[in-house]
């Protein structure tokens, strides 16, 4: 009799642990599904705002190369000047000066590295890839974006230095503020060399951009 009862008890504990664990084993694998999308969402988000973040990077970088470029060149004017009683005609031009075709050809170069980057980021944007293709990729665009970003600085400043010069003149010297009557030249070249600088400062960004791309 004691044998014959012992077996139902033995199938029903086998049951119910067939019928608690299968439960337990589609919660789980549930649970691990999503916690994976969420995982991979937040990734694919991640990386999204960072290709646009460096698509408007590149896009306001080559809007402000070019823009320093075109005013810089249109920087030309006609006046004249009084010095010691003597009427004087003046003419200036932005080719002129060595500092100023400096700070044009440096912004030109970084106006095709962006436009090349631009095009580049946003074509592997719409393929759904990296922006870089490998870490070596990375490597080489921080340093080309560094390399720019000197560059920009030191046309800047050597552009300043001239047109500081034509404000204040020369001291112990006949040579007056030029900017007054050229005032227009003046303001132009102005202009370019805060667009210059302003690209700088996007350079100096955009490399901050490839050192948290190569942490990751």
């Amino acid at each position: 009799m004691s044998t014959d009862h012992k077996p139902p008890p033995l199938e029903t504990t086998v049951q119910l642990n067939d019928h608690d664990t299968t439960p337990i084993k589609v919660a789980a694998e549930v649970e691990t599904g999503t916690m994976n999308g969420r995982t991979v969402t937040s990734t694919k988000k991640f990386s999204l705002n960072y290709d646009m973040v460096f698509i408007i990077l590149r896009f306001v970088s080559l809007a402000a190369s070019l823009i320093s470029v075109f005013v810089m060149i249109s920087a030309q004017e006609k006046s004249s000047i009084l010095i010691y009683g003597f009427n004087l005609p003046l003419y200036s031009k932005w080719s002129f000066s060595g500092s100023f075709q400096y700070l044009v050809g440096v912004s030109s170069v970084v106006g095709v590295h962006s436009l090349v980057q631009l095009v580049m980021t946003v074509s592997r944007t719409l393929r759904k890839t990296s922006v870089f293709s490998s870490r070596n990729h990375a490597w080489l665009i921080l340093i080309v974006d560094q390399v720019f970003a000197y560059v920009t600085v030191s046309a800047g400043s050597a552009a300043t230095g001239v047109t500081n010069l034509n404000r204040t003149g020369i001291q112990h010297a006949p040579l007056p503020n030029f900017c007054k009557p050229l005032h227009h030249f003046c303001d132009r070249v102005g202009v370019s060399i805060a667009f210059a600088f302003f690209n700088c400062v996007l350079l100096a960004v955009s490399a901050l951009l490839d050192v948290i791309w190569l942490s990751n």
